[in-house]
């Protein structure tokens, strides 16, 4: 989960949601993305509303239960980073590589098409653009995958294990997580085979706006459909067998 800004202080909504499954004996690793402005209900809150406000309602545990009852799945661990956090991370295992889909110029750095190696500052921006984006912010979605796949990619590799000490710094005060770094480390080299495909996914949904009985009044939401809440859910358990 990205916690937003650099340097905010305040809990806030969070600005995106992805879920991952890794399966060592299928040797797969599975990213969902879930738009922030997806209408659901809001465990423990009472009420239904875009998913993203379950963290400024209650934190990672009111967002992890939220999401949970969505998916129909487990969440058994969690990381929360925000965007100095991803900046100095990528910065840390070296860079990440990304397939471009769209040329784009963001921030002031252009983004031609095709495959490249972005540093911390530039991923950040890549991950950011959406607004340029004909998919809007599912374009964002996928760009934020790509960053987290490239992520994993790098701190699979036993050269960015052995240097952890990077790691740490540049996480730092910019992300919590449940998980312990010697778990980590088991994770990336008991179960590097998992990493070796990684698969991107999308909770796709329809606009609307609220009419005060459905949503506040004015407000534009994402709705999944039924079928596309299955489909997901479905992706996702048989990732987890």
């Amino acid at each position: 989960m990205d916690t937003g800004d650099f340097g905010r202080t305040d809990q806030g909504r969070s600005d995106s949601i992805m879920v991952a499954t890794v399966n060592p004996q299928k040797k797969t690793t599975t990213l969902v993305s879930i738009p922030r402005d997806t209408y659901t209900e809001i465990v423990g809150h009472g009420t239904s509303d875009k998913i993203n406000h379950a963290y400024a309602f209650g934190g990672m545990a009111m967002s992890i239960a939220t999401v949970e009852n969505m998916l129909d799945i487990p969440i058994d661990h969690y990381a929360e980073i925000n965007m100095k956090g991803m900046q100095d991370l990528v910065d840390a295992v070296g860079g990440v590589d990304v397939n471009n889909k769209l040329t784009f110029s963001y921030d002031g750095t252009d983004f031609p098409i095709g495959k490249q190696t972005l540093n911390g500052a530039d991923a950040v921006k890549y991950a950011r653009m959406r607004y340029d984006d004909p998919k809007g912010d599912y374009g964002r979605q996928d760009r934020q995958r790509q960053v987290i796949s490239g992520i994993i990619n790098k701190v699979k590799s036993v050269d960015t294990l052995t240097n952890y000490t990077n790691l740490l710094e540049a996480l730092g005060n910019n992300a919590t997580t449940d998980v312990s770094w010697d778990t980590i480390k088991v994770l990336a080299t008991n179960y590097r085979d998992a990493f070796s495909t990684i698969h991107s996914e999308q909770l796709a949904g329809d606009s609307f706006t609220g009419d005060g009985t459905t949503g506040e009044n004015g407000i534009s939401y994402q709705r999944a459909s039924s079928e596309e809440l299955a489909r997901i859910q479905k992706e996702l358990k048989e990732q987890l067998k």
